[in-house]
């Protein structure tokens, strides 16, 4: 209530990056203080059993997530992890370094609950994150969420990934690979089916010859039509991936609040939150069901309440992810999920 009411407004004031900025680094001075990280796990924690989940041979001391874009280059996992979240996605992660789109890059649309982003994977690339898990030491499961450059021509797009995943392989505990973000010019081209196999594929020979094997899931898009998903299910089943995330941001701007010429001084990029709840949901249970629950899914897009993380539980998301709906609604968002999944012994 009280970030809703006071801190939120005045957060909103200030653009969306700015704010982003100065948000992390006040929550990491005030963990200097004795006893804030304590604190504040006892306000947000949760530690009830029923909330544990075993996937992709990982336990999870609970099902909710925060989505990869938040702790971009990985620096904040373990502050993060002070509100409830029992794992964090880092990323998106590239090879090389790289600014990303032009500023301003972030936009509010308050009306609908909702966000546009074209950061355009802005990151400090793979070596310097990795250097920054060994450093911070995680106390929290970590997912890598990796890319591609920009200038990378997709013909040699494997290359990036292969590079980012060899980086990172023995500093995280899954990874996404992310061929959906609309931020990033001819992408989606790589969800062509001949191309997206060989990705996989690669990726899921490199990892069966480490030592300690680690999951490879495929981060969608909430825009793919119905034959599309059946091609990932096949897809899926072929590489033998562990899993997807559904879903990334979408490129649509239908049934919006917001005035057409807001959204047109906005521009282009991908549109998170509550609007893009419902057809996520939607992608959830058709993976899902499709697949007959063979293949895991994580559930992220639209995540406002308590109602509508069970909403994507129900539909067949074996965990949760937030990212918009932590910004508007608070780092209570993370134990009222919890609480409500205890009430219903979900």
């Amino acid at each position: 209530m009280l970030y809703r009411i006071i801190v939120r407004p005045l957060l909103f004031l200030f653009e969306p990056e700015s704010v982003h900025n100065f948000v992390v680094f006040m929550l990491k001075i005030g963990l200097f203080f004795p006893g804030m990280r304590n604190l504040l796990k006892f306000c947000y924690g949760n530690s009830e059993k029923i909330l544990e989940r075993d996937l992709f041979g990982i336990k999870f001391r609970n099902p909710v997530g925060l989505a990869a874009g938040f702790d971009k280059n990985a620096r904040h996992y373990n502050d993060l992890s002070s509100f409830g979240f029992s794992f964090i996605e880092i990323g998106t992660v590239t090879p090389l370094a790289q600014p990303g789109n032009p500023k301003p890059r972030s936009f509010r649309l308050p009306r609908d609950k909702a966000l546009v982003n074209r950061m355009g994977i802005n990151n400090q690339g793979a070596e310097k994150i990795a250097r920054n898990l060994r450093k911070y030491n995680p106390k929290i499961v970590i997912g890598g969420n990796i890319g591609k450059n920009t200038l990378t021509p997709n013909n040699n797009a494997i290359d990036d990934y292969v590079k980012c995943f060899n980086v990172l392989h023995e500093v995280v505990d899954y990874f996404v690979v992310n061929v959906s973000c609309p931020n990033i010019g001819n992408i989606k081209e790589l969800q062509d089916t001949d191309t997206l196999v060989e990705i996989l594929s690669v990726l899921q020979g490199l990892s069966a010859n480490k030592r300690v094997p680690k999951p490879v899931l495929l981060k969608i898009s909430p825009d793919l039509n119905y034959q599309q998903l059946d091609e990932l299910i096949e897809i899926a089943k072929k590489t033998g991936i562990a899993g997807f995330v559904a879903t990334n941001t979408t490129v649509l701007r239908d049934n919006l609040k917001t005035s057409a010429r807001r959204l047109r001084d906005i521009g282009k990029g991908g549109l998170s939150g509550l609007p893009l709840r419902a057809r996520s949901t939607e992608v959830i249970r058709y993976l899902v069901e499709k697949s007959e629950g063979k293949i895991p899914v994580i559930g992220v897009g639209g995540i406002m309440s308590a109602r509508d993380a069970i909403e994507k539980l129900n539909a067949g998301a074996s965990l949760v992810q937030l990212y918009t709906g932590f910004i508007y609604e608070g780092p209570s968002l993370v134990k009222k999920i919890n609480k409500e999944l205890i009430r219903n012994k979900h």
